[in-house]
């Protein structure tokens, strides 16, 4: 059994690193998703803001409520869209600031709010890419090492589970003394 466990905790330590070593890298290709989308949502919002540096002295939210007041139906609904327009562009841009941080804090902001269809999309086109910074190597190791010992807690747990049961198994069965029967 000790075999065993010995080739399992080394199979599991050297993908964790691997597997660890291959975050920054979906992290990076996720960054640069992001960023390609508040990007483009920029040049769709481009032309919207232009007329309300024009007409509204560059307030689009005044540009918004315009559109929103008007009893046009068209021109009302393009109120909206403008409206959805700039609160993803506010959205994308929060998003984008919260990856700016240390790799340990980009790998937590994502394991908490990643965009779903986000990270669905970075990964049907990623590129497995493993990270030679010094800040990804430390990422990596303690990802595996983090593993690891979650590993060898369930392990441990699991064999004084079943050295428990084992004991019980073996023991005959306590007989509980009979009481002297009194005769008359």
């Amino acid at each position: 059994m000790s075999l065993i466990r010995g080739l399992i905790d080394r199979l599991l330590l050297v993908c964790a690193i691997v597997a660890g070593g291959l975050v920054p890298g979906f992290i990076a290709q996720y960054r640069q998703r992001l960023g390609g989308r508040l990007d483009q949502a920029r040049l769709d919002l481009a032309p919207w803001q232009k007329i309300a540096d024009q007409y509204f002295q560059g307030d689009i939210g005044k540009l918004i409520q315009y559109h929103l007041a008007s009893r046009d139906p068209t021109f009302h609904a393009e109120g909206g869209a403008i409206q959805a327009l700039l609160a993803s562009v506010q959205h994308l841009q929060l998003e984008a600031a919260a990856l700016h941080g240390s790799l340990f804090q980009q790998a937590v902001y994502l394991s908490l709010h990643a965009d779903p269809e986000l990270a669905r999309a970075t990964l049907s086109d990623w590129v497995p890419t493993f990270g030679l910074s010094a800040e990804a190597i430390v990422f990596a190791l303690v990802f595996a090492v983090g593993l690891w010992l979650i590993f060898q807690a369930s392990w441990s747990l699991t064999a004084a589970g079943g050295r428990h049961i084992s004991a019980r198994l073996r023991r005959p069965p306590s007989v509980a003394p009979k009481k002297p029967s009194i005769s008359r």
